[in-house]
């Protein structure tokens, strides 16, 4: 899905980083926890300021920046595994929404109660294009596809809109919702509403 350092942004998909093989053993509890503790601070951090220094991001997680250099020794092993989380998160959010289940459109809904939570993440990656390109073949982006085409059959979506320009539709819908709330113009539930309404109507027959 996310791939690094390649600016080419194909419509309707969820920006993926493939970066490089993880060879070292699986983490224990507390490194898996400080890990995801800095990654966590590095999203709040680079989405509020995306010159943010390490420094900056260490301040923010609790930890010195020593700890974080252990964990990621360079800036770019940050941003990869930013990307690499983005993307499990998203497969996740898919696999929760249980896409297969139910009349298509009730599906979609679920999917975007999913991601739409996952707003810190996805507004750092969607805003850093020539870090974070595009690509249409994970398993989210396949489940969506074949919901669609189930809801054209099953009359809760619209026929005419094929499933590439509903997912892209959808991604900037959810963009919009995160935005309207980080700028304070919607409150949280606001934005999820107003996402859902919008995206309900368009699907509609």
């Amino acid at each position: 899905m996310f791939h690094y350092g390649q600016p080419a942004f194909r419509s309707g998909a969820v920006p993926v980083y493939a970066g490089p093989v993880d060879t070292e053993p699986v983490e224990s509890g507390t490194r898996a926890r400080t890990r995801r503790a800095i990654l966590d601070a590095a999203i709040t951090a680079l989405t509020a300021d995306p010159a943010a220094s390490l420094a900056d991001i260490a301040a923010a997680a609790g930890v010195g920046r020593t700890t974080v250099h252990r964990y990621f020794p360079e800036r770019a092993d940050l941003v990869a595994a930013i990307g690499v989380l983005a993307d499990e998160l998203v497969t996740e959010a898919a696999a929760r929404a249980d896409l297969a289940r139910g009349p298509a459109a009730a599906a979609v809904d679920r999917l975007c109660r999913e991601y739409f939570e996952l707003g810190p993440v996805l507004l750092l990656v969607f805003n850093d294009p020539q870090t974070y390109t595009w690509d249409d073949c994970g398993p989210a982006e396949i489940a969506l596809h074949e919901a669609i085409l189930r809801g054209h059959g099953d009359g809760t979506v619209d026929p005419r809109l094929e499933p590439r320009w509903l997912h892209s539709v959808l991604w900037s819908t959810m963009y919009s919702g995160w935005h309207h709330t980080r700028t304070a113009c919607l409150s949280r539930h606001e934005a999820l509403d107003a996402c859902l309404y919008t995206l309900r109507k368009l699907l509609a027959p």
